[in-house]
């Protein structure tokens, strides 16, 4: 399965939460849900992945943390915000750099239409 396929996938289920559930409820909320419907599809998922930093030969688990990670190739990252500050994005581009994934997908729950929430971010794809 490509990145994009997996993508694909993920933007359903989060219309389909979205459809029934809303904005406004906590990230963590949709968060489970999430993971409980990707785990449905049978779906290799991974849920609060850390991240490790590595400097010379210091490894550091430094608490970066994936949202979630699918078939290791597509990291969601979640949020349940007003407005979605310039810095997400960034963040997720690194975590993609750091783990050599290719693809991101930034999902904001807390907006009225879901299409308008998701950002695709990519690493070299």
């Amino acid at each position: 399965m490509t990145e994009n396929e997996v993508a694909k996938l993920v933007v359903n289920v989060a219309y389909q939460i979205h459809t029934k559930l809303g904005p406004g409820l906590l990230e963590s909320v949709y968060e489970e849900i999430m993971v409980h419907e990707l785990i449905k599809l049978n779906l290799l998922t991974e849920r609060q992945k850390t991240i490790s930093v590595y400097w010379d030969d210091l490894k550091m688990d430094v608490g970066f943390r994936a949202d979630i990670i699918v078939e290791n190739k597509v990291i969601i990252e979640l949020k349940s915000v007003e407005t979605i500050a310039p810095a997400h994005p960034k963040t997720l581009l690194t975590y993609l750099k750091m783990t050599g994934l290719k693809l991101g997908l930034l999902i904001n729950f807390n907006e009225e239409l879901i299409k308008n929430g998701i950002t695709r971010i990519v690493n070299n794809l």
